[in-house]
């Protein structure tokens, strides 16, 4: 479905008012993702433990 200019508009407005929650967004999507497809055991046991230290903070 093709979006029409209002709400072309509004998104734009909405983007534009809400630029760290979408970089946020963006980076938590990244993570996922990388950790989803492309990580290896040594990168997860890596990710595991500074989890674990962020966790005690």
């Amino acid at each position: 479905m093709a979006e029409t200019e209002a709400q072309k508009k509004a998104t734009k407005k909405w983007n534009d008012a809400n630029k760290a929650h979408r970089n946020y967004l963006s980076s938590r999507g990244a993570a996922r993702s990388f950790i989803r497809n492309k990580a290896t055991e040594d990168d997860l046991l890596e990710l595991r433990k500074m989890i674990d230290e962020k966790l005690k903070e």
